[in-house]
């Protein structure tokens, strides 16, 4: 029984292997070829079960379906079988349904595929797609295997038909969906250890793309897109290879082989310089091709919903005369359309440098996302990193001071390369991966979210003045600007870095100083906290020097290292949080420390 599946993982893994070199080329034909494979074993075995059970089984009536990677021609080297058995009504008994049944489903985990299964009549697959917003995304992509083919291609008509008249009252489900992936698994340019499936900008997000083309509220994108998605489809295949399972996580100890097989590595570097290199590069990959994917569903989304807000023409009370689109001025030439921050009509961002940052400013403030569209168009402003006047430093300062707006709205610009154009040596950090365990993010991203973080004015109790409060939000979003490749103290690195910057921008020389004694000493006051005696003067007095006596600096210090230390987004083991990350046990170390520093100065 089963010769027809017999040593399928075998066959399939011969299919995958990489080259001599160890580099996975022509993804595309090889997940084509993994797809024929099984559906030609598939139905063999179809034959086999039939010739094997003790019935005749009828022409019609039965048959069997594939959803998922298979039936979209993505098989993964080890992705599992989604197979649905479809029966009619009365066209077998139910004994002869599952022994049937079983000659299919057992000979398919002998040959070791993971195996999702199920067996469905017409009504129950429509009933479930009716509710059950994944089944029904799965159920567009269907294929027919095997038997009454007629019958899968009929159910799966159906379904779409019923996708289609529905899609309207289903679009906010689906981009609640979308939303609340976002919570959970973060966006793919900015994770350390990605789920590429799951996070934004990853496969799922593909597939809510196919679904809303097949809904008819909107155009599929191609070009670019396609492009993105089957490179992001051989990453998937090589953390199969390099995991030997069906996963989606990139984790670190699948990093280098992955990005070997990518093609990422040097081999002519030493062994650890090459893993450390071909890693970045691997995250600049997926920060890449995740930005793609993700702006391409947002793109589709917005001209869906776009379709259904004037599927109907507007018309003007009484007068019979088609409605002008309306546009609601909320800064100087920035509007509010549809819940979405976009230029003003008749302004042109090709000769206003400043352009990008009122529109980041007036997006954040309002709480409204940046139109699609309005990035591009920003993307042709002039900007110029050496040319700041009063009124850019003091927008760029209502920016950072923006709290957990400034987060969503720093990640939109990003994906139009604002932020690099700003500071270029922001580029020098931006999608690097963190080598510390305690890190979720990309460097970048948690210097954007440490910020976000000291988003009040009084962000730990104490109200600074504007002098003090531009220093300390400069200081977050460039505390970890020194973590470059080769640099073996990142802060004293980055307080290289931070003068040059804030002087370029022309920030004043008391807030440049400030930020810089910031940069250089914001793992201070921790290294204290962890292994020094807060009731030991000699201990005081010399982190007293770090902060120059200033008990004002040493506030901002104490608010800065909190910021820091919460903004890390650990792994939830508890081990590496108590080691690492913001405890309350470490919490209260650094609270003491701070405290007790402080008292020691003022008594000076």
């Amino acid at each position: 029984m089963g010769h027809a599946v017999e040593k399928l993982h075998d066959r399939l893994m011969e299919i995958s292997r990489v080259d001599d070199d160890g580099v996975y080329r022509y993804g595309a034909e090889k997940r084509s070829q993994r797809s024929e494979l099984v559906k030609t074993s598939l139905k063999a075995l179809w034959q086999e079960a039939s010739a094997e059970v003790d019935f005749d089984l009828p022409e019609s009536g039965v048959g069997l379906a594939a959803v998922g990677s298979l039936a979209r021609g993505q098989m993964g080297p080890n992705s599992d079988l989604d197979l649905v058995l479809m029966v009619e009504d009365r066209a077998l008994k139910q004994e002869q349904l599952a022994r049937f049944a079983d000659r299919l489903w057992y000979p398919l985990w002998d040959s070791g595929l993971d195996l999702d299964h199920s067996v469905r009549t017409r009504s129950q697959c429509e009933s479930v797609t009716d509710h059950d917003l994944p089944a029904a995304m799965g159920w567009l992509d269907v294929t027919a295997i095997a038997g009454d083919t007629a019958l899968i291609e009929g159910t799966a008509s159906s379904i779409l038909e019923r996708w289609r008249k529905a899609a309207r009252k289903r679009l906010p489900e689906l981009t609640e969906s979308a939303t609340a992936r976002l919570r959970q698994f973060g966006r793919l340019p900015y994770i350390n250890q990605p789920d590429i499936k799951e996070a934004r900008g990853g496969l799922r997000d593909s597939t809510l793309i196919a679904s809303l083309a097949a809904s008819w509220l909107s155009d599929r994108p191609h070009g670019q897109y396609d492009a993105a998605l089957e490179r992001l489809l051989d990453v998937r295949d090589c953390i199969h290879l390099a995991s030997k399972k069906d996963t989606n996580l990139l984790l670190p100890q699948y990093q280098p082989q992955v990005a070997g097989m990518l093609g990422l590595a040097d081999p002519t570097l030493p062994k650890d310089e090459r893993e450390a290199l071909s890693i970045d590069d691997l995250q600049t990959l997926l920060a890449s091709l995740g930005r793609r994917i993700a702006f391409a569903l947002d793109s589709t989304t917005s001209r869906a919903q776009h379709s259904l807000t004037h599927e109907r023409p507007r018309f003007a009370f009484f007068q019979g005369k088609r409605e002008a689109p309306r546009f609601d001025v909320i800064a100087p030439g920035i509007a509010k359309h549809e819940q979405t921050v976009v230029l003003a009509p008749g302004v042109s961002p090709v000769s206003d440098q400043y352009l990008p940052l009122r529109v980041a400013v007036a997006a954040a403030e309002f709480g409204l996302p940046i139109a699609n569209s309005t990035l591009i168009n920003l993307s042709k402003s002039p900007i110029r990193d050496s040319v700041w006047d009063d009124s850019s430093r003091r927008l760029f300062i209502r920016l950072l001071a923006c709290s957990e707006e400034l987060t969503r709205v720093w990640e939109e610009i990003d994906y139009v390369d604002i932020p690099g154009r700003w500071i270029p040596e922001w580029l020098g950090v931006r999608n690097r991966p963190s080598a510390s365990a305690a890190h979720r993010y990309t460097i970048d991203r948690h210097m954007v979210e440490v910020t976000s973080r000291l988003g009040e004015r009084s962000p730990g109790g104490v109200l600074y003045d504007e002098e003090h409060y531009q220093a300390l939000l400069l200081a977050g979003i460039l505390h970890d600007i020194g973590k470059r490749p080769g640099v073996a103290d990142h802060a004293e690195e980055g307080a290289r870095h931070v003068p040059v910057i804030l002087r370029r921008m022309g920030y004043a020389d008391a807030v440049v100083e400030m930020a810089t004694v910031l940069v250089r000493e914001h793992l201070t006051l921790s290294d204290y906290a962890s292994g020094k005696d807060p009731h030991d003067p000699d201990v005081l007095a010399s982190l007293a020097a770090h902060v120059r006596g200033d008990t004002t600096l040493l506030d901002m210090l104490f608010d800065l290292t909190k910021a820091d230390g919460s903004s890390l987004g650990a792994t939830s083991t508890e081990a590496i949080t108590k080691r690492y990350g913001w405890s309350k046990w470490r919490e209260n170390l650094v609270s003491t420390m701070y405290s007790a520093a402080k008292a020691y100065m003022l008594d000076r």
